[in-house]
């Protein structure tokens, strides 16, 4: 098993990355059809990140010792 789908950029990687696409669409003379192109590279990066934190978030609950199991999920 070589890479996943080469190799998964970390989280800082990926804002790092986020924070330069914001940069770029702040830019006036970013053209419309490049700026399309990075709201949507930016979107699923965004959910990217969404995804990864909220793995770090249920494992980060597991070693503490919280857990949804015992909830009837009424919250």
């Amino acid at each position: 098993m070589a890479s996943e789908k080469e190799k998964k950029p970390t989280i800082e990687e990926s804002f790092d990355e986020l924070d330069a696409i914001v940069a770029r669409l702040e830019d006036e003379k970013c053209p419309l059809e490049e700026s399309f192109a990075l709201y949507e590279k930016g979107m699923k990066l965004v959910k990217q990140l969404n995804e990864s934190i909220d793995k770090v978030e249920n494992r980060l609950k597991i070693i503490t010792g919280e857990s949804d199991e015992g909830s009837s999920g009424d919250e």
